[in-house]
């Protein structure tokens, strides 16, 4: 693969990739704005919101507090490709719960994929050479 075919991703800590790729989280808050729209692998980065993984594991919505079920596994993969979504917008308002700005990457179409080791990177990154899913 070579140009505008290399997938691209984007990193989230855990618990919070899991949480898109399972359909939970509408919604990823980054510091900057993208325009960029279309599919993006969903990479989980080895670092770990030790806060948000304890209210997920309690079944807890991370960001309000409120009572969620989850279903959340006892382990989180890390530090790899966990599955994908699609960024339908980018906001600086929204009324989602998951919404803490001060941007919003809006995704759509999220599916888990099987874990596929991988570095990451910040930002929006493109899949490193030599890897295919």
């Amino acid at each position: 693969m070579s140009g505008p075919d290399i997938p691209v991703c984007l990193s989230a800590w855990q618990p919070w990739a899991w949480l898109i790729v399972q359909g939970f989280k509408p919604i990823e808050n980054r510091s900057w704005r993208t325009w960029r729209r279309g599919r993006v692998l969903i990479h989980a980065s080895k670092k770990v919101d030790r806060a948000a993984m304890a209210a997920v594991q309690a079944d807890r919505h991370p960001v309000t507090g409120k009572p969620m079920a989850f279903g959340a596994p006892a382990v989180f993969e890390t530090g790899g490709i966990v599955g994908e979504a699609a960024i339908v917008n980018c906001v600086s308002e929204s009324d989602s719960d998951w919404f803490v700005g001060p941007y919003g990457f809006v995704l759509r179409s999220p599916r888990p994929l099987p874990f596929t080791p991988c570095r990451g990177a910040l930002g929006i990154f493109k899949l490193p050479g030599g890897l295919i899913l």
